[in-house]
């Protein structure tokens, strides 16, 4: 994994985010669990610097690995997923409609997030690089 730029920032963030059915149902089934992990994969309107890293779809829940840039919120993604995905997969398998009876949507109304962090080794080597890299700037003499 590589650090990335926008235009003020130079970030690493990466989050595991996990949802389930409404009442965990299993509605990823063979056909269901590959066009999933297919939309999940390439969904439209993510913006561009959003990127999806791995899919992995149960039988009743959801794995995504995610880059998400620190100036958009990781909640109006996951919100954006959710929703998304649930009026594609409603559209190509009416059967989902029936499976949540009395609901509107697919997805229970939580997540789980966690972050993918650096390890200790990692960060230490990246403090000494930097270190390392500024000596080689312009130095003044400010007197």
């Amino acid at each position: 994994m590589r650090f990335r730029k926008s235009t003020h920032a130079v970030y690493k963030t990466e989050y595991h985010i996990v949802w389930t059915p409404r009442y965990r149902r299993k509605l990823f089934v063979d056909g269901v669990k590959q066009y999933a992990e297919r939309i999940l994969q390439h969904l439209d309107g993510l913006d561009e610097d959003i990127e999806v890293i791995k899919v992995n779809v149960q039988p009743d829940h959801i794995h995504v690995v995610m880059v998400i840039p620190p100036r958009v919120s990781v909640a109006h993604v996951v919100q954006y997923v959710k929703s998304r995905t649930a009026k594609i997969l409603k559209a190509k398998f009416p059967f989902m409609r029936q499976a949540i009876w009395g609901r509107e949507g697919i997805w229970s109304r939580g997540y789980c997030v966690s972050t993918v962090g650096l390890s200790e080794k990692e960060i230490l080597a990246y403090v000494e690089y930097q270190g390392k890299e500024d000596k080689g700037q312009l130095k003044l003499d400010l007197e």
